[in-house]
């Protein structure tokens, strides 16, 4: 009981130690961004990443400050991924993930609404849980396509199972005074899919072309532009200074992805990462020393690895970087070692050192990033021309 007393106390002041991140950040640009949401527990982040990049666009775009709805777009996106996943007889991710896609490319088909007109919260709870509804729409799915012949109602019956959980979409609603549909509001709101561009930048695919990317959750097979690392670091670089924001695709299942709202990518070789005991840093494993580097991140600024085109490739090759999240980049700052860090908005509540911001380091983005989505005006317009904008 002592020891296990003792334990207790240390996990406190280390859990507290964690809290208290070490670094010191100067803004250098931050866009206007909107509250932080709480995904919860659902598989929802690319609209609630997507919709931050629409909702901070109004602000840029001087339309005012809107709180749009996540679960609208979930729900029209369920509904195409069905059409779909029955076409193709069940040889299509099926679940809760999407790209940002399935925000910007369903605008000028479904419009928009917003999130007072329908939150998505029709089964008795105030936060997004979305496990039984998931299984229901995939056990539903796996059930139509067994029997192995579309009926005429068989859309319906799923439309009716989303009535259920997430709400009847309203034809009509009010909004400060006003009645609009969803395309209407869309309309109103100057909101166009042709405005945005999704860029990438992966050496399997031709540069200055587009391409499908490769990831499961890409169920609709959207496109985007094929950029050299550099180009694309630039690209969104050039677009924070220019005051637009960025919806950012990424994997943070990396050691280096704290949950206290610090990314990096620590270098386990860097002699400057062993502190004052290098003779015995010296005799650790790489795995030992990746394990010591997880345990310092946020609590020291650590040196991190220098990345390349070539280990971009490398790690999405071998299954090492993922489609795992959806964010949004709303801001650059530096270090107090003058270290570049990008300013993440995430969709996982006011959780953390920042309150559900986080601090993305380059190497962190450059290594990582699977995919953005941002207005096509904010590409420079040399790279523009490169892709035949």
């Amino acid at each position: 009981m002592k020891s296990f007393f003792l334990f207790f106390v240390w996990l406190i002041s280390f859990g507290t130690l964690l809290s208290q991140t070490a670094y010191e950040f100067k803004v250098i640009r931050e866009n206007p961004i909107t509250p932080v949401k709480n995904q919860a527990s659902s598989g929802t982040c690319w609209s609630f990443s997507g919709v931050g990049l629409l909702e901070s666009e109004l602000i840029r775009m001087e339309k005012g400050t809107f709180d749009l709805s996540e679960m609208y777009i979930v729900r029209r996106n369920y509904e195409e991924k069905a059409l779909k996943y029955a076409r193709l007889h069940g040889s299509l991710n099926f679940a809760g993930g999407g790209s940002f896609a399935d925000v910007v490319e369903t605008i000028n088909a479904y419009g928009i609404i917003p999130e007072e007109a329908y939150p998505g919260l029709h089964y008795g709870t105030d936060r997004h849980e979305h496990d039984e509804l998931d299984k229901v729409l995939k056990e539903y799915m796996d059930g139509i396509i067994g029997v192995r012949a579309l009926t005429p109602v068989w859309h319906k019956g799923f439309s009716g199972v989303l009535d259920t959980y997430l709400g009847n979409v309203p034809d009509t609603f009010t909004y400060e005074g006003k009645t609009f549909t969803p395309q209407s509001f869309a309309a109103f709101l100057e909101l166009n899919q042709n405005d945005y561009i999704s860029l990438s930048s992966f050496s399997h695919h031709p540069f200055y072309e587009s391409f499908v990317l490769e990831v499961p959750d890409n169920w609709r097979w959207a496109q985007s532009y094929n950029l050299p690392m550099e180009e694309l670091m630039e690209v969104i670089e050039h677009a924070i200074m220019q005051g637009y924001t960025i919806a950012w695709a990424s994997d943070v299942s990396e050691t280096g992805f704290s949950r206290e709202g610090i990314a990096i990518v620590p270098d386990e070789k860097a002699t400057e990462n062993a502190g004052s005991d290098q003779t015995r840093w010296l005799g650790l494993s790489s795995r030992e020393r990746e394990a010591n580097l997880r345990m310092r991140i946020g609590t020291e600024v650590l040196a991190e690895k220098k990345i390349t085109q070539e280990m971009r490739q490398s790690a999405f090759d071998s299954y090492a970087t993922t489609d795992d999240h959806g964010m949004q980049i709303y801001g650059i700052a530096k270090d107090q070692q003058g270290n570049k860090f990008y300013m993440v908005k995430n969709s996982w509540g006011e959780t953390g050192s920042y309150k559900g911001l986080w601090y993305a380091s380059d190497p962190f983005v450059r290594y990582k990033t699977l995919s953005v989505v941002l207005h096509k005006e904010a590409i420079p317009a040399t790279i523009a021309q490169k892709l035949g904008l």
